[in-house]
């Protein structure tokens, strides 16, 4: 399924992203939905990362660009990007010694000045995304000093505090147990449908995001291999073409989305029984 490149705010054309002599991404074309939750998924080293790195310029493209909002991303200033594009990456790295406020008021760097003061609106936006995180009794504690899962809750939290229209996130879920996984699905779709923030979500687990997405982007060696809702997208076909995994698909008794049950090679597989 393919979509108008006409309106959308973020979108690629031909994009071919690498390291070195490496590419990783080949000529890929999507446009990101304004005011959805895109899910990036596939399996490990298809290209995931990678292609989240270019849609925030941190990977200068070998080939194909990048638009926001009509121009090409690599020419547009840092901090003018920094105003409408946050991204959380995969391994994030504190400076060391820093406490969970001040990492978190650093997601505000983009809207200030060389000399402007902290203010009002700076405050209640690092506020409201530590209330949203539930970080705020981790407050005055070094990042350092956290558990993996703590400290992905206060990433989350200064990329929700920078107050941006767009926000990546390279498996936001990472380090959470599987009730604090769908606790931060739940705020990040929550985030989107009270704020209309375009959200584009790199996820492993492709039951939650079939569960969370409003589109899905299938990625295989650097490709899409589909694109469009769940529905369309997650199909046993395709689970096997991209993941080399022989499934079934059967509808998800609490979301009623699709959910893929793998098949192993030591399972018996029992016949297939009508919803009664």
């Amino acid at each position: 399924m393919t979509h108008s490149t006409g309106s959308n705010r973020l979108l690629t054309q031909d994009l071919t992203l690498g390291y070195g002599d490496r590419q990783v991404v080949h000529e890929v074309s999507v446009a990101i939905p304004d005011g959805k939750v895109t899910v990036v998924v596939g399996p490990n080293a298809c290209g995931k990362s990678t292609l989240l790195k270019g849609l925030a310029r941190l990977v200068r493209p070998q080939g194909g660009v990048v638009l926001l909002d009509g121009e090409a991303i690599h020419r547009r200033p840092t901090k003018e990007v920094a105003k409408v594009l946050g991204l959380l990456p995969q391994n994030p790295i504190a400076p060391e010694g820093v406490v969970v406020a001040d990492l978190v008021g650093r997601g505000r760097h983009p809207h200030q000045g060389v000399f402007t003061r902290w203010t009002a609106e700076d405050r209640a936006a690092v506020e409201e995304a530590m209330a949203l995180t539930d970080t705020f009794d981790l407050a005055d504690r070094a990042v350092d000093e956290l558990s993996g899962g703590q400290r992905q809750r206060v990433w989350v939290a200064m990329a929700l505090a920078q107050g941006t229209d767009l926000l990546l996130l390279d498996e936001p879920t990472t380090y959470l147990d599987v009730a604090h996984q769908v606790e931060m699905l739940d705020l990040l779709v929550e985030l989107n449908a009270r704020r209309g923030t375009t959200i584009v979500m790199v996820l492993h687990d492709l039951n939650l995001s079939a569960r969370y997405a409003d589109h899905l982007v299938a990625l295989h060696a650097g490709r899409i291999v589909a694109e469009g809702t769940p529905a369309e997208v997650v199909t046993e076909d395709v689970v096997r073409t991209v993941f080399g995994l022989d499934n079934r698909v059967i509808e998800d008794p609490v979301s009623h989305t699709p959910l893929v049950v793998p098949v192993g090679r030591h399972v018996p597989l029992a016949p297939l029984q009508e919803n009664r």
